[in-house]
C-alpha cells in the first residue's frame, strides 16, 4: 500500500472512531442518516448528500464559521442553535439535523468536522443508489472511471489543475460520464474532482470502500493478464471470503505488467500468485 493510500485509510479510521464516539454503531451522525430512511416523510434520501456536501461547501468557504461550530468554549445548544439558524429552510430536515448532531460533537479543528460531514454526504449518496438497487452498478462505474482517468494523463492533469475552475472541471466530468452511468456515479466522480488532499483516484478510492461497506464487504482489487470469466471471478470471491469472513466485492483491473497468474490487492495485503510475482521471490531467494 502506498503511503497515500495509507494515509487515506489511516483517515477513515480517524472518522470512524469520532462518529463511534457517543453511540454504540458508527456514531451519532452515521446513526442519524441511516435513521433517516425509516424517518416519516423523510424517506427520500436522493437529495441528501447533495444538501451535506452543500453544507461541507459552506463550511469550507468560511473559517469563521468552521471555528464557530467547532469552538470548545461554546456550549453544544448554542452550536446546533447556530446551525439550525443557518441551514433551516436551506436545505432538507434531515440533513441539518445530521450537522447539528455533529456540531455537538468535539473535533479536532473545523476541517475535520467538514471532511467528516463529507464522508457522511458519500454515505448518503450511496444509500440513495442502494435504494435504487444501483449500488453495485455505482461502485463499479465509479471505479473504472477513476482507473480510465489515472490511465489517461492528460485527462488526470486537467481533472487536478487547480488553474482551471473547480466548476469547468466538475463540467468535464459530468460530459464524459452523461448517458452513460447513474446520476449518483455522475454526482460523487463531480464531487471527486475536489478531493481533499488526494488525487481524484484515490479520492474515489474511497468512495469504491464507503460502498463495498455499505453492504458489509471489503474490496478486492484484482490485477489479471486478461479478464476472469464468472467461474474464475466466483471461485476467486469464495476463497478471500473464507479467509476473511465477510463477503468480497472484486474489482478488476487488466494489467499489462501480470505476464500470468493474480495480484489481489485486499486492504493493505497483497496476494502475489503472478509469474512475475514467483519470478522476482526466486530472485530474491537466490541473491
Amino acid at each position: 500500500m502506498s503511503n497515500s493510500d495509507t494515509r487515506l485509510s489511516a483517515l477513515d479510521g480517524v472518522l470512524d472512531e469520532i462518529l463511534s464516539r457517543t453511540t454504540t454503531d458508527r456514531g451519532a451522525v452515521g446513526k442519524t442518516v441511516g435513521a433517516v430512511q425509516g424517518a416519516p416523510g423523510e424517506s427520500d434520501v436522493s437529495r441528501l448528500g447533495a444538501d451535506l456536501f452543500a453544507i461541507v461547501d459552506a463550511l469550507d468557504s468560511s473559517p469563521t464559521l468552521r471555528r464557530a461550530l467547532t469552538d470548545p468554549g461554546t456550549a453544544e445548544q448554542n452550536r446546533q442553535r447556530l446551525v439550525h439558524g443557518l441551514f433551516d429552510g436551506r436545505v432538507s430536515k434531515p440533513a441539518v439535523d445530521i450537522v447539528a448532531e455533529a456540531a455537538a460533537m468535539r473535533w479536532a479543528g473545523g476541517r475535520t468536522l467538514s471532511a467528516a460531514l463529507e464522508r457522511q454526504g458519500v454515505r448518503a449518496s450511496l444509500m440513495a443508489a442502494e435504494n435504487s438497487n444501483q449500488l453495485e452498478e455505482t461502485e463499479d462505474e465509479l471505479f473504472r472511471f477513476a482507473r480510465l482517468v489515472e490511465a489517461n494523463p492528460g485527462l488526470r492533469n486537467a481533472l487536478a489543475d487547480r488553474t482551471v475552475s473547480l466548476e469547468h472541471r466538475q463540467e468535464l466530468v459530468g460530459s464524459l460520464l452523461a448517458g452513460k452511468t447513474s446520476d449518483v456515479t455522475i454526482a460523487l466522480a463531480k464531487r471527486a474532482v475536489a478531493g481533499r488532499e488526494r488525487t481524484f483516484g484515490q479520492t474515489i478510492e474511497g468512495y469504491v470502500t464507503v460502498a463495498a461497506a455499505q453492504k458489509n464487504r471489503v474490496v478486492a482489487t484484482v490485477h489479471v493478464a486478461k479478464p476472469l470469466t464468472d467461474e474464475q471471478r466466483e471461485r476467486l470471491r469464495s476463497s478471500l471470503r473464507s479467509q476473511v469472513g465477510r463477503d468480497v466485492a472484486i474489482q478488476e483491473v487488466i494489467d499489462e505488467h501480470v505476464l500470468g497468474g493474480i495480484r489481489v490487492e485486499l486492504g493493505d495485503e497483497v496476494i502475489e500468485g503472478t509469474v512475475a510475482g514467483r519470478l522476482h521471490e526466486a530472485w530474491r531467494l537466490f541473491s
